[in-house]
């Protein structure tokens, strides 16, 4: 493998339209901080490229949405997103965004360069355009009907009830989400980048050349590669974004496919006046943390734009995850079906580490994993404070218990002993192994098997035991155990960087260096260790239980939102409405009617008389509950009998989605008597 001088890492620009959740966590931004935090503390120069994407028509239809400006949708999402990532550790050298100046002139630098040396394809075509509004329509703004599943809500890119990738075209029965008219066809000229010119550089350089990477990578590229690559349009009618910066592109941006990736170079420009030694020197390697949607931009579209430049590296690896699921579903932002960050930090403070563990233990790197809460609390009883907090805790109390918090000397050593400091550094190289092969989940599974050998260390030789009778074999085998204590607080740093903290200010150490991990003598005798402190603590079910509450709640909003309005009955005169009397009234009586769930018997004043009701609202509400309630009664209904008992008119309910009854009843408490009109 080539040594290079540099490396320059990257993340997936989250659009700047909502929160970040765990799905976006689990497949790029926690196993990219872990792989940076690694090659920080094996001291090597790198550089951690992150920032929002503020353009494109999600951002356009959140403004329309909210009634706001785009500016202001960004600048909202953007400040809640960077200061989320901060709070969690994500490491970023820059946060930065796509709205910015120094994005927008190398973004539009980038686009005049390949203009100018002739590398798109210029050409006409069929776009919706709604007539009402006065613009054509992004895809992501035309609804209609699924050509494949009758889904009548696709959108004009993709329908998300199939999954299937449409054109505009595609869709039956089109309609503008703008206006809801039916658009029109009308001819409007774009730029393409022609991917199929670069087919034949693509597949020696992916499928000969970088045989190591993921299967799901190379196995997506390759996919499209055999399918034949086609123009790309990189350029859209659009007022929001980079404008196009030729002439006659008036009321055009860039696409945000085309522009987003370029904020990785702006991003890296502004944070370095030496930015072009990272994205221009071959002794750079450059590592693109993306998820498995984004894998057609960054292995054939971003490459061939920086290729037909000609003055860029090309990415090293793209090691992108799959998809994390949420109890059994698909994550899903629309659905609000999702864990977003900035709520998970404030309803499990302090519990940063924890989340990161449980997202890299079960990360989706090589198949869609699913998200459980019963999950989550188990790793962390079961393993994080079981295994790893309960060694450390161990180890640190018994050290300030029988020799006052100061590292005893090793004495003679038994071949237990010697076989468990030996299994150290064999453990530390194979973390550093799968950390170079972009495998975490395995990574943090070896860094915790660490712990596992302090644990039965200590188990086997039990030195609360000895102390009364070998207080010399107690002192080795603390030393032995402080020496893995030590190395877990350098190896657990990239995985759990509040915790590795935590460890090392119990044991005094100074600041980590990978080449550390693995050596044996990492404490010195009489080194003076401080106090311990735990490092997690039990989550109880009550607090599980809240998540899972807030989730079935989501649900049945979700369902509540898509369940159809019964449609309106048969029209009726004036003088039919007229004939109604409807007046308001007060309960004085309610009592349930013997051998019935559903009906309550009542005494309604209705301001002309006191008279008796029997209402079918006794599964909604209790008798003592609905005194002096005022209500809505028709009164000139005729009389019937229900159970023997003669109700004289109907009270007014209204009935919401999931069949739950309302009383319909004045703002604000009014005479008996007074009429409904």
């Amino acid at each position: 493998m080539k040594k290079f001088k540099r490396t320059l890492v990257t993340t997936a620009l989250p659009y700047a339209n909502g929160p970040v959740h765990i799905g976006h966590l689990a497949g790029v931004y926690v196993p990219a901080d872990i792989y940076v935090r690694y090659l920080r503390l094996k001291g090597e120069d790198v550089l951690h490229i992150g920032g929002s994407d503020e353009h494109g028509v999600p951002i356009t239809l959140k403004a329309r949405k909210e009634g706001v400006s785009p500016q202001d949708v960004v600048d909202k999402y953007h400040t809640l997103i960077k200061e989320s990532f901060e709070k969690f550790g994500i490491s970023f050298d820059i946060y930065s965004r796509t709205s910015n100046p120094t994005h927008h002139k190398t973004a539009a630098d980038f686009f005049k360069k390949l203009y100018e040396k002739g590398v798109f394809v210029e050409k006409e075509s069929d776009q919706y355009y709604d007539e009402e509004v006065g613009q054509f329509l992004a895809d992501r703004y035309i609804t209609g009907t699924c050509p494949h599943c009758s889904n009548p809500s696709a959108y004009g890119d993709q329908c998300e009830s199939c999954g299937t990738s449409l054109n505009a075209t595609d869709l039956i029965n089109p309609r503008s989400m703008i206006s809801g008219s039916t658009p029109v066809l009308r001819k409007t000229k774009h730029w393409y980048l022609p991917l199929d010119r670069y087919q034949e550089f693509l597949e020696k350089w992916i499928l000969e050349d970088h045989k190591e990477w993921k299967p799901n990578v190379y196995g997506q590229c390759k996919s499209w590669l055999d399918l034949g690559l086609q123009p790309r349009a990189v350029s859209r009618d659009l007022d929001w974004g980079v404008p196009v910066p030729v002439e006659g592109a008036e009321g055009k941006v860039l696409y945000v496919w085309f522009d987003a990736p370029i904020g990785y170079i702006s991003a890296t420009r502004e944070l370095t006046p030496e930015w072009e030694k990272y994205w221009k020197d071959p002794e750079t390697r450059l590592i693109h943390f993306i998820g498995k949607d984004n894998i057609v931009f960054h292995c054939i579209v971003f490459p061939t734009m920086l290729k037909a430049e000609g003055s860029f590296i090309l990415p090293d690896n793209v090691p992108a995850n799959e998809f994390l699921n949420l109890e059994g579903d698909k994550i899903s932002t629309s659905r609000n079906w999702a864990v977003w960050l900035h709520e998970y930090l404030v309803d499990f403070e302090g519990k940063q580490d924890v989340l990161r563990y449980v997202l890299t233990a079960n990360a989706p790197e090589t198949k869609d994993n699913d998200f459980t809460w019963r999950d989550f609390q188990a790793r962390n009883n079961n393993e994080l404070v079981a295994i790893l907090g309960n060694f450390v805790n161990r180890a640190v109390v018994l050290t300030h218990k029988y020799f006052d918090g100061k590292v005893p000397a090793k004495g003679k050593t038994e071949p237990f002993d010697t076989e468990t400091l030996d299994a150290i550094p064999d453990i530390v190289e194979r973390v550093s192994t799968h950390l170079e092969q972009f495998k975490f989940r395995e990574a943090l599974r070896e860094a915790m098997n660490l712990s596992r050998l302090g644990n039965k260390y200590l188990a086997d030789t039990e030195p609360w035991k000895l102390i009364k009778t070998d207080p010399e074999r107690v002192k080795t085998i603390l030393n032995v155990s402080l020496q893995i204590t030590a190395n877990l607080a350098v190896v657990m740093e990239p995985f759990l960087p509040f915790t590795a903290q935590k460890m090392r200010d119990m044991l005094n150490m100074s600041e980590p260096r990978w080449q550390d991990a693995g050596n044996t003598e990492l404490l010195n005798a009489s080194h003076n260790i401080n106090e311990a402190r735990l490092l997690f603590e039990k989550i109880e079910d009550a607090k599980i239980q809240e998540q899972l509450d807030r989730l079935a709640q989501t649900k049945v909003n979700n369902e509540l939102e898509t369940k159809d309005v019964e449609p309106s009955k048969e029209d009726i005169t004036f003088e039919e409405f007229s004939k109604m009397d409807v007046r308001v009234g007060t309960i004085l009586e309610a009592e349930k009617v013997p051998k019935t769930k559903k009906l309550l018997k009542l005494k309604i004043d209705t301001g002309i008389d006191h008279r008796t009701v029997v209402s079918g609202i006794a599964e909604y509400f209790e008798p003592e509950k609905v005194i002096g309630q005022q209500v809505c009664i028709l009164v000139n209904l005729a009389p019937r009998k229900i159970r023997g008992i003669e109700s004289q008119g109907m009270i007014l309910m209204a009935e919401d989605a999931d069949g739950r009854l309302e009383f319909v009843t004045p703002a604000s408490k009014i005479k008996p008597g007074s009429k409904i009109s």
